[in-house]
């Protein structure tokens, strides 16, 4: 996803065990648990991404999930490619170019956490005991050390190699631009040129961007390629969220829920993203301890 939202968190909470104490008598009936109460946000806390970024980096499930969800795109794109009535764009951004005919095949991913792994600017951040800032993401982008993730390079490769454009739309800044071009190169994608490439930024006439929303972007691809595919790791790389809570982020998907693994192919998170802001209301104003207190509350017991 990305223009990048700060870290998420997955809660790490490390409670502790109450003393046992002795029976008055045989008959008498233990004190019921005292209510936990969340932990007091005090100073430095534990950092909720840790868990989240331990994962994507070690467990072998994390990968597992890439390669099956990469795999099974695969298997599927060629017959996608032969029904010309084949689309993955929702209504709205295909409403402007309705007409199929003649377009051209493609398919269209996000580039962070969907096909460049940025989980070791996560880990720096979590060693450092500090939160997302554009300064630093820029420079980590600048590196261009990003690895492909698992399976999205040999599915980019097949999708070439069968006349399936490859288009990227990323929401890093537009002068990241050259760097993250030049990344996905090293990594091996393929990139037919700057045209392939739509980051946060480009002009498209007659569409007014609202944030970080990728609706124009997708309108502008729709105006020459029948988009077979569309894979990403947030809900706003598939379809517009007119109101990012629960209630507007359901609304999004209610349409389109019957093409998720046929069409829309959605990769896990747990770092960050849209998901977590709209715990606390997307007020990043708030201290990061109240921001994890609103995530405490969101947590279901039952």
């Amino acid at each position: 996803m990305m223009k990048f939202v700060p870290a998420a968190f997955a809660a790490a909470l490390v409670l502790t065990g109450c003393a046992a104490t002795p029976h008055a008598g045989p008959a008498a009936a233990p004190a019921p648990p005292a209510p936990v109460a969340a932990p007091a946000i005090t100073g430095a806390t534990a950092d909720d991404n840790l868990n989240a970024v331990a994962w994507s980096q070690n467990a072998s499930e994390h990968d597992f999930i890439y390669l099956q969800t990469f795999r099974d795109a695969q298997e599927k794109i060629l017959k996608a490619k032969q029904d010309p009535n084949w689309d993955a764009l929702p209504k709205d951004d295909r409403a402007a170019h309705a007409s199929l005919k003649g377009l051209k095949p493609a398919v269209v991913l996000d580039i962070d956490e969907t096909a460049l792994d940025n989980s070791p600017y996560q880990a720096r951040l979590i060693r450092a005991g500090g939160e997302f800032n554009e300064a630093d993401w820029a420079a980590w982008c600048k590196e261009g050390i990003a690895r492909p993730m698992p399976g999205a390079l040999a599915f980019t490769k097949f999708a070439a190699e069968h006349g399936i454009a490859v288009i990227y739309i990323s929401n890093r800044a537009k002068d990241l631009d050259e760097a993250t071009l030049g990344n996905l190169r090293s990594a091996g994608f393929p990139v037919a040129g700057k045209e392939s490439f739509l980051g946060l930024g480009t002009f498209v006439e007659g569409c007014e961007q609202v944030g970080s929303e990728k609706g124009c972007r997708r309108q502008l691809v729709a105006k020459n390629y029948r988009v077979l595919m569309q894979f990403g790791d947030q809900i706003g790389d598939f379809a517009n969220i007119l109101g990012n809570n629960a209630e507007g982020r359901a609304r999004a998907m209610a349409p389109y829920t019957a093409w998720i693994g046929e069409r829309w192919f959605v990769l896990p998170n747990p770092t960050y993203g849209s998901w977590e802001t709209a715990l606390f209301d997307n007020d990043f104003s708030l201290p990061r301890g109240e921001r994890r207190q609103k995530k405490i509350e969101s947590l279901r017991t039952q």
